[in-house]
């Protein structure tokens, strides 16, 4: 358990689906518990295709359906800094994880992890990419982020922080 604040990046590729998603998802459960001075969340990709975009229209009217206002989010790209910047980086799946491991200086790899690792309910290694589907494909990264972040900051604060 954290006694001090801990910074956690999500990391997607564009940053328009799925790590915006986790990242909307962990603000409204943080705020929800008042952990917000406890954990920071924050979401980039590693490539920068959309870059000072919003997140995608179906991620957006997903989470607002949820919830989650994602309106405040633009996308940015994943840099070097971040590695030193941030305590925990987390990946949606493992071609992210291994884009980090080779960005990431030696020194702060232990930093990176699957972000799937910390579901409770769902048993996948990955957050599948829902940009080229359909709704229901934005509806199961809610679901996995949200049973992920739970698990985040179950393993960062403890259950009883709910």
């Amino acid at each position: 358990m954290i006694e001090t604040t801990s910074r956690v990046l999500f990391v997607c590729t564009g940053n328009i689906c799925r790590s915006p998603t986790a990242e909307g998802v962990a603000r409204h459960m943080l705020r929800n518990a008042g952990l917000v001075d406890r954990i920071v969340v924050d979401s980039a990709g590693t490539h920068g295709y959309h870059v000072g975009e919003l997140p995608d229209p179906r991620t957006r009217k997903a989470a607002l359906s949820r919830g989650y206002d994602l309106s405040a989010q633009r996308a940015r790209k994943l840099e070097t800094a971040d590695f030193q910047r941030f305590d925990l980086l987390l990946a949606m799946d493992g071609s992210h994880l291994r884009f980090m491991q080779r960005m990431c200086p030696e020194v702060y790899r232990h930093k990176l992890d699957l972000f799937m690792r910390f579901a409770r309910n769902h048993d996948l290694e990955e957050v599948p990419d829902p940009y080229y589907g359909g709704d229901a494909g934005f509806e199961a990264v809610l679901n996995y982020c949200e049973d992920a972040v739970q698990g985040l900051i179950d393993r960062l604060c403890g259950p009883a922080a709910r």
